[in-house]
């Protein structure tokens, strides 16, 4: 096919290869700024174009054929080269621009990172960011994201990922439950108290234990305990609210970890800080992007506004007003 008879299908077949992504005439019609008739009716154009099938439609899904999957393999290299070019010429010019979408676990968007992003755009007016807060797992490629927060031991190594932060997961209960229920100083003593599960990363009702490095020896000593309680629940705010209740002892990232009162007493106190639960949350917070030979400027500012505030800590207030000093 001649280049001038192409050119007007191309925005079709960039159309075709976010329908591949996404599976979904709507999500692909959102990414792309059209209305979901409008791509559907495009698709249909594109297929009559090629003189065969490329989209299996149903009620329930979309998917390609054998022909539309060979044609967005063939595109797709083409297409990543044309984006990674087109973004490095903008990012030769002016000060950084553009979409960047984000995603994040909801309670470390909550509480760190929707303060940071607003401070952030002051800063950057010329960039507009999504920010979707999940706690479920997001295919970063297929869902159109340039980046995502996540607390892990292990980030993939398909993908960059700059270190922001270390992160602990720690044992708390408020003072009026350990006043009521008594202080445990050994893991085995919790089957006898009320404790609250973190449901994600499909932990079961089994906490294991390894002493400190500080702790007395034997440093090497490792329990297990089977755990149970009213309460189970995937988000962190939900179980830093059921802590703080009195409704028993939970565990908590670091970041989700009430701020003292207005006499600077802690509202939940640290339970077998000798302790180390094993498996929990994650040891580090990282920002994650699928690699690519070129990184938007407009990602990398975001990246080091994020290093700069979570070097800090994790407090909101102060971060920022040491950042903007």
């Amino acid at each position: 096919m001649a280049s001038d008879q192409l050119s007007p299908l191309l925005a079709d077949l960039h159309l075709l290869t976010v329908l591949a992504a996404t599976r979904s005439f709507t999500e692909a019609a959102r990414r792309l700024g059209v209305s979901k008739a409008s791509a559907s009716m495009r698709i249909s154009e594109l297929e009559r174009a090629a003189g065969v099938l490329l989209v299996r439609r149903t009620t329930r899904s979309v998917g390609l054929t054998e022909a539309g999957q060979q044609l967005v393999n063939d595109m797709l290299p083409a297409f990543g080269r044309i984006s990674e070019s087109y973004t490095a010429v903008k990012d030769l010019v002016g000060k950084p621009r553009g979409l960047v979408r984000v995603t994040a676990p909801v309670a470390l968007g909550r509480q760190h990172l929707a303060p940071c992003v607003a401070a952030f755009l002051k800063d950057f007016p010329e960039i507009q960011i999504e920010l979707e807060l999940t706690d479920r797992f997001v295919n970063l490629g297929n869902e159109g994201f340039d980046l995502a927060i996540r607390h892990t031991n292990t980030p993939p190594e398909t993908h960059v990922a700059w270190v922001l932060c270390e992160t602990r997961s720690v044992l708390m209960a408020s003072p009026a439950y350990l006043a009521a229920r008594g202080v445990p100083t050994h893991p085995s003593e919790l089957s006898a108290h009320d404790c609250l599960l973190y449901l994600g990363g499909g932990h079961s009702a089994n906490w294991t234990f390894a002493k400190t490095a500080s702790a007395a020896p034997p440093a090497d000593e490792r329990v297990g305990v089977n755990i149970r309680g009213s309460l189970k629940a995937n988000n962190s705010e939900v179980l830093r609210d059921a802590l703080l209740a009195g409704l028993g002892i939970g565990l908590l990232p670091d970041f989700s970890l009430p701020p003292a009162n207005g006499n600077g007493e802690s509202l939940l106190l640290r339970v077998l800080p000798d302790w180390q639960v094993q498996g929990f949350f994650g040891d580090r917070i990282y920002a994650l992007r699928p690699w690519s030979a070129q990184v938007p400027k407009a990602v990398q500012c975001l990246v080091e506004y994020l290093r700069a505030y979570f070097a800090l800590g994790f407090n909101p207030s102060v971060n920022l007003a040491a950042i903007k000093g």
